[in-house]
């Protein structure tokens, strides 16, 4: 069995479009993971995946990550054409202002999507309608624990990992082990399904591909960790009753007061919209401490799909938390969202230049709009309105580089907040994690190395993996079920191996490999009836013990050794004398009986049988 771990990363220059993905050699097939980064936002680099000449692969996608990253997609479309319209089709050199000399830094293919065929093109590789239908229609989608049949060999299942919504981990399932694919993952979430760690417990290998896990930490000691708590549920709700989320939502709080701040300054805040669920929690949030601070500050939602993607988010509440499933139970909407829309406190508009969006504008205000990227959508226009406003408020994910992302806008006044939520796990939590999902081996990044440190009584072995490393696993178990239809097993004929006493039966049968599953099937025989088969042995006869069982018979020889043998020097000859003279050459690969008798050469095949093993 071997793993070919390839970690492909695409980095688009004007819409930073983030994709990675993992190739899997399992058991002779080819299996895809598609890693959306750490939100269905990594979907948008699925349609320039699906152009790549000679993709082949099956996708697996959870539901809920197809349907939002597809509305991100379409969005994106949408805000490239806007970029057309107003910087006109013919003007293929694109606004000053856009022209980034990292550009000249991507390899060629990369560079020939961004720039286009000419190298003139800037935003061509934003994808179009044609080429997001065409990768949606490749997309298998899943529910959480629903089972897909690859190829009728292996089985692949999405369990969530509480990171975002429709963000999942991997089980990979065949008839020789089976294999868990571990990203970004959160314990406990604000919003999202928390992580399905039973799911994964016992798995024979996990490859563990949360890289967010190294980014703001030091080097962890983990054989320090204490070894001797055996209960798992306790040691879970050790980690997931850690303050985390707790701490999440106070860097919301501290985001909302930033921007109550600004607002009762006079200034203008400017969100630009990334990962859904914080999106979601953030916009709740806001409105709380508005409401709080007796603010009567329009709060406006600008995107050609916030209100589709509102509505679906409240309508899916198997994909969500407990929290919010219960508020399903008691009546109420769940996300705050709904009632906000209708109590008229929050505003959702298509686009900027939208006629109620500019009846209904006023300032100060608080945006929420795309594209993180700040080089497509509304953030462009309303930058340039507000970036000389000292009172204003930019918000960006630490993902982004933010001295990056305002260059075309400088010099700029506008205050920016950069904050970072969870995206995985903490390094801390890795050793107490793998003790309770119990592997027999764990894949770990190469940059893992001079980080962590095993303990070497740890009950998983450890191994590391590179970027277009093909690493080579032995088989995880010892033997493969095989399920025997009853009519072949009916007719066993058990014989007792005399060296290792084990009974072994033959038998004959068709194979099939059905979702998974190994299955012996009775053959089609003509007329119903089976012919006797010949008993098959092997091994090499010892020449002392066939001597004495031609004694037994009444056949005397004698030995004589073959020194001279090419392919073995175990060889030998039996020359028989009495009854008649015959002989007997054993070799390596065949043994030749010569007698004139008929009777005679049955009873030596018979002495032959009796101290070979048979069936």
């Amino acid at each position: 069995m071997s793993y070919l771990i390839a970690h492909w990363t695409f980095r688009h220059s004007q819409s930073f479009l983030h994709c990675q993905m993992i190739f899997i050699k399992l058991y002779a097939r080819k299996i895809l993971i598609l890693k959306t980064g750490r939100s269905p936002m990594g979907m948008l680099g699925l349609p320039f995946l699906t152009r790549m000449e000679g993709f082949s692969a099956k996708i697996y996608i959870t539901e809920a990550a197809a349907r939002i990253g597809q509305l991100m997609m379409e969005e994106l479309i949408c805000m490239n054409m806007e970029y057309r319209q107003f910087y006109g089709a013919e003007e293929s050199s694109g606004p000053q202002w856009m022209k980034w000399e990292e550009l000249e830094l991507l390899p060629s293919a990369l560079r020939k999507i961004a720039l286009g065929e000419d190298g003139s093109e800037l935003g061509g590789g934003c994808p179009c309608i044609a080429h997001v239908k065409d990768c949606i229609s490749k997309v298998q989608t899943l529910r959480f624990g629903e089972e897909a049949c690859y190829n009728g060999i292996l089985i692949i299942k999405a369990f969530s990992s509480g990171l975002d919504i429709g963000a999942c981990n991997w089980i990979i399932s065949g008839a020789k082990g089976n294999i868990a694919y571990i990203s970004g993952s959160n314990f406990a979430s604000g919003h999202a399904m928390d992580f399905d760690y039973r799911a994964i417990q016992g798995s024979d290998l996990i490859l563990y591909s949360d890289l967010s896990s190294l980014d703001s930490t030091e080097d962890i000691d983990q054989s320090s960790f204490s070894d001797d708590n055996n209960n798992w549920e306790e040691l879970m709700n050790s980690l997931s009753n850690y303050d985390e989320s707790v701490e999440e939502m106070e860097k919301l709080a501290f985001i909302c007061s930033c921007a109550i701040d600004s607002v009762k300054a006079g200034g203008s805040v400017l969100i630009p919209i990334n990962r859904v669920g914080v999106f979601l929690q953030l916009l709740e949030q806001i409105a709380i401490f508005m409401e709080c601070s007796s603010l009567k500050i329009p709060i406006y939602i600008i995107s050609s799909v916030a209100e589709e993607l509102l509505a679906y988010t409240n309508t899916i509440p198997e994909w969500l938390c407990k929290q919010r499933q219960e508020k399903l139970f008691s009546g109420d909407p769940l996300f705050a969202h709904v009632k906000l829309i209708k109590e008229k406190k929050i505003h959702v508009f298509p686009a900027v230049h939208s006629p109620k969006l500019l009846m209904n504008w006023q300032e100060p205000c608080i945006v929420f709009s795309p594209h993180w990227s700040l080089r497509l959508g509304p953030t462009i226009h309303l930058l340039r309105r507000w970036s000389g406003d000292h009172n204003s408020l930019l918000v960006l994910e630490n993902e982004v580089d933010a001295e990056l992302a305002v260059l075309p806008f400088k010099p700029i006044s506008m205050k920016v907040l950069q904050c970072s939520f969870l995206s995985g796990k903490k390094l801390q939590k890795v050793q107490p994690l793998l003790k309770i999902l119990q592997p027999k081996l764990v894949l770990f990044p190469e940059e893992w190395r001079t980080h962590v440190s095993f303990s070497d009584v740890t009950s998983f072995s450890v191994s590391h993996y590179s970027e277009n490393e093909t690493i080579h696993i032995p088989s995880l178990k010892e033997s493969a079920e095989l399920e025997i239809a009853a009519d072949i097993a009916s007719k066993f004929q058990w014989r007792m191996l005399k060296q290792k006493k084990l009974n072994i039966t033959r038998l004959k049968g068709r194979l099939f490999v059905n979702h998974g599953k190994h299955q012996l099937l009775p053959e089609n025989e003509p007329g119903g009836s089976s012919q006797t088969r010949p008993f098959l042995h092997w091994g090499s006869p010892d020449p002392e013990n066939l001597l004495a069982e031609l004694s037994k018979m009444g056949i005397n020889g004698s030995v004589e050794r073959c020194m001279t043998d090419a392919e073995s020097e175990d060889g030998f000859t039996v020359k028989v004398q009495d009854p008649e003279k015959s002989m007997i050459e054993v070799r390596a690969a065949v043994t030749v009986i010569s007698a004139a008798d008929k009777n005679l050469a049955s009873r030596i095949v018979k002495a032959m049988e009796n101290i070979l093993e048979g069936i």
